[in-house]
């Protein structure tokens, strides 16, 4: 998918909202995805792309994140962290699907489906430009930027 338009998709979002990637067009966007909301790792992760938040807006850039639980879940999560991005609730694995970031993973020795940390940036055109799977937290969120100011908004 890299480097190709990525297909239109709609999610509902935190604040009431609905997500149409199609009406995003214009700005860059970076999307990740990520396990399950208040889990430390996530925790750390939201908090990054918090604090980074006003350099990526001063990039053109807006920032969403993805996971499979639900609105009341997300609000809860978006406010305990004063996330000044929408979160995406994702329980028909819409986007996951898309993004093909559900895999196997072993849970306490079992198997279980779950999505991979996984982070995509999109250029204005809609085009993915770049992605990670298998995210490591630290330091994430500021190499995410690096690579967000090399893309232009448009082609």
């Amino acid at each position: 998918m890299l480097d190709q338009t990525v297909p239109d998709f709609s999610l509902p979002a935190t604040g009431g909202q609905t997500f149409q990637f199609s009406s995003a067009r214009g700005k860059k966007l970076v999307i990740y995805f990520y396990p399950k909301d208040s889990t430390p790792g996530c925790t750390t992760e939201a908090g990054d792309f918090r604090d980074l938040y006003a350099e990526f807006q001063a990039t053109g850039t807006d920032i969403y994140g993805i996971s499979r639980d639900s609105l009341k879940s997300h609000e809860n999560f978006k406010a305990k962290l004063g996330l000044p991005f929408e979160l995406l609730s994702d329980g028909q694995e819409i986007a996951c699907a898309l993004f093909s970031v559900i895999k196997l993973k072993t849970l306490y020795g079992k198997q279980v489906r779950g999505i991979e940390r996984s982070t995509f940036v999109i250029d204005g055109n809609g085009v993915l430009r770049r992605e990670w799977r298998g995210v490591k937290v630290a330091g994430h969120a500021a190499e995410v930027l690096e690579f967000v100011k090399t893309v232009s908004g448009q082609r």
